[in-house]
């Protein structure tokens, strides 16, 4: 499996709608994505509700995280002081010295919203949650991030660099959330 059918979102899941659609309507630029984590939503959700700069950081697989420095690393444990997220919290963010997403929905263990000001540019990010078996022994479920932002200057860049590099950063997190939920569920 390539790391672009690792994190492609199905024309179904691109067509339907998500929670904070609504927030930036009209966008500009829409980019969805997703995956498939062995586990339920129940088992998947907290690693997801702890993600941000100054919490557990942005997961990669351990392959990667090994070139970076400690410090730099995401966590590798589920932490009870991150899991209480409420619509209204503002998290930090990677994308500047200044940037945050603030909560803008979250309905546990089933999706969460954030939004943003970059300059001029709203945005909204939605992580939704589906369970995709029905077997109890192998639970799945199927992660979809959407990201929504309006207006966009340079649409044309933003569909083709901004893609690329939403492409890389969702299929290295897609990858360090795999095994992260797949090490929890094997030492409980």
């Amino acid at each position: 499996m390539t790391a672009i059918s690792a994190v492609a979102a199905t024309p179904g899941e691109k067509a339907a709608p998500r929670p904070g659609d609504g927030i930036v309507y009209p966008a500009d630029v829409v980019m969805n994505r997703a995956f498939t984590v062995d586990g339920t939503a129940a088992e998947v959700w907290p690693w997801l509700a702890q993600l941000g700069k100054r919490r557990a950081g942005w997961y990669l697989p351990e392959r990667l995280e090994r070139l970076l420095p400690a410090s730099r690393r995401a966590t590798r444990d589920i932490n009870p002081a991150w899991q209480t997220l409420s619509a209204g919290d503002v998290i930090p963010d990677y994308g500047g010295r200044h940037a945050t997403f603030t909560v803008a929905a979250i309905d546990p263990p089933a999706s969460v919203v954030y939004r943003s000001r970059r300059g001029n540019t709203e945005l909204t990010w939605s992580i939704t949650l589906q369970s995709v078996s029905g077997n109890p022994a192998a639970p799945r479920t199927r992660v979809h991030l959407r990201l929504r932002m309006a207006p966009i200057k340079h649409q044309r860049l933003a569909n083709t660099i901004g893609e690329l590099f939403d492409l890389l950063t969702v299929a290295a997190m897609a990858a360090g959330l795999r095994e992260r939920v797949s090490e929890h569920r094997h030492t409980r």
